[in-house]
């Protein structure tokens, strides 16, 4: 596997680089934002490890330049803690996050399974697409439409309903979403989950008091019901 460090302290880069490559990875470095989009444009690595505070801009800057193009999985690895910042990182496109200090064996575990699922992604059909009740759901180009009309999700809006789409009409608990959608890391961080099924539903149309399309299955998961229509 080809894969990117990013970042600014050099003791750092070099341990990731040391124990990447003696577990059979390609590497090369960068330590900077601006570093960090010229190896990536022309290497085209198969992964990207990224630190968000880089000398030169945010890494949340550099993400978001990378998603306007790839969907290369990227492990952000930084020391910012707090609860928002995680959210901002995951929302700009990040795969999974990993706090500062960390265990290298965790992270080499979180970049494989990264890399198996975009793998297995790559590997479906190219010009899939998933229909549940008056939804259209268009996996290769990432784009959803209700009755006919295009409807704006986020990254991982998107990510949640299409995993929910592939499993119609079954319950899926908090934990498998969450894994999924965000990594093993965050299985128990039900209120994430909580905050984006009630966006998708408000972008949806269906009535969070209500609803037809997720339906809550108290104390368990969510379900995404594939007949909306009447019986």
């Amino acid at each position: 596997m080809k894969v990117l460090v990013v970042d600014d302290e050099a003791p750092i880069r070099r341990f990731l680089t040391a124990s990447l490559t003696a577990h059979g990875n390609e590497v090369r470095q960068a330590e900077d934002g601006g570093a960090a989009i010229r190896e990536f444009t022309t290497w085209n690595p198969d992964a990207m490890i990224l630190d968000l505070g880089l000398p030169d801009q945010d890494g949340l800057d550099v993400l978001r330049t990378i998603r306007e193009f790839s969907e290369t999985p990227v492990i952000v690895l930084s020391a910012r803690h707090h609860e928002t910042q995680k959210i901002s990182a995951l929302d700009a496109g990040a795969n999974d996050y990993v706090t500062k200090p960390f265990g290298m064996g965790e992270l080499l575990a979180r970049l494989r399974r990264l890399f198996r699922d975009f793998t297995d992604a790559e590997n479906a059909v190219e010009d899939g697409s998933l229909r549940v009740g008056n939804l259209s759901i268009n996996m290769a180009q990432r784009s959803v439409e209700l009755d006919g009309q295009s409807v704006r999700l986020t990254k991982k809006e998107f990510d949640i309903l299409a995993f929910m789409a592939r499993h119609p009409d079954k319950v899926l608990q908090h934990s498998q979403i969450l894994e999924e959608c965000w990594g093993q890391a965050y299985r128990d961080q039900t209120h994430y989950l909580r905050v984006y099924i009630k966006n998708l539903r408000a972008k949806l149309g269906d009535d969070s008091e209500d609803p037809s399309l997720i339906v809550t299955e108290p104390g368990v998961g969510y379900r995404i019901v594939s007949n909306t229509g009447p019986d």
